[in-house]
């Protein structure tokens, strides 16, 4: 076998925990720490509003330096990107903190898009920590979405268009399962001389590294909703990029080294 050009090359490391980069990020732990002693101090739960997945990292180290033991997160279904932190103490009851909207609309209108719903319920003056996935099943003329429960009855009220698409929301009591229906997304495969993030993001969009580096300098692309600091930075699988105008990329799987000593790497685009 070819000897390995990586010596700690190790196809099933994963990212460890990388700490707050930004006040926000510190405010963060902050909050989830004080809810939790809050909710242990009072025997109340408490919950946070939707966190994005690098949120719920930091909400994770939070409740863990906390020593928090009656923490969960929840989306609304098991899936979920986007969930909110739930403290829930043993012994109370507490209700849903999110709600489904069923959204839906004529079959001749042009359909919305992800962007165009999180947009038009945003504009109704609403947080982004008020909303959570949106669901819209391919070649439908429905959707769903995601939002904290006392915000739905508010948006079922006012949002009435997406985009260019006039639309009706309605609550409804539980997620379908043509709602969980995930999307299919072909895997992709490729082989890469080094787990560096200019090389991976390279394979991924069928560019030269050159290009992609130029991209990570640029400040367009963020891993895990961090923006990368450098070309040489090592990726892992599991890795999410994003590239601003480009679209989003996961690194599925890092698989063994071929007789050339390239690394096989798995991923795809959402």
């Amino acid at each position: 076998m070819a000897s390995s050009s990586e010596p700690d090359f190790d196809p099933c490391a994963r990212r460890g925990f990388v700490p707050p980069r930004s006040a926000a990020e510190q405010l963060l732990m902050r909050r989830v720490t004080e809810l939790c002693t809050l909710s242990a101090a009072r025997g109340i739960p408490r919950h946070t509003g939707f966190l994005s997945d690098r949120e719920q990292d930091l909400a994770q180290a939070a409740v863990n330096r906390a020593g928090c033991t009656f923490a969960r997160f929840w989306g609304g279904y098991a899936d979920a990107e986007r969930r909110v932190l739930c403290l829930e103490p043993p012994g109370t009851w507490t209700e849903e903190p999110v709600t489904a909207l069923h959204l839906t609309w004529s079959a001749a209108a042009p359909a919305p898009g992800h962007r165009d719903v999180l947009g038009a319920v945003l504009a109704l003056g609403l947080e982004r920590a008020a909303v959570g996935d949106v669901l819209l099943p391919p070649g439908e003329a429905q959707g769903w979405l995601l939002a904290a429960a006392d915000k739905a009855g508010f948006i079922a009220a006012e949002l009435t268009a997406a985009g260019h698409c006039p639309l009706r929301a309605e609550v409804c009591d539980a997620l379908p399962a043509a709602a969980l229906a995930a999307p299919e997304r072909p895997l992709h495969e490729a082989t890469v001389p080094a787990l560096r993030a200019d090389v991976v993001l390279g394979a991924m969009l069928h560019a030269p590294r050159a290009q992609a580096a130029q991209f990570i300098a640029a400040g367009r692309v963020s891993v895990n909703h961090l923006p990368l600091q450098s070309a040489h930075e090592r990726v892992f699988a599991q890795d999410i990029f994003t590239v601003q105008g480009l679209g989003r990329y996961r690194l599925q799987a890092i698989g063994g080294k071929s007789k050339k000593d390239r690394i096989f790497i798995t991923y795809y685009q959402y």
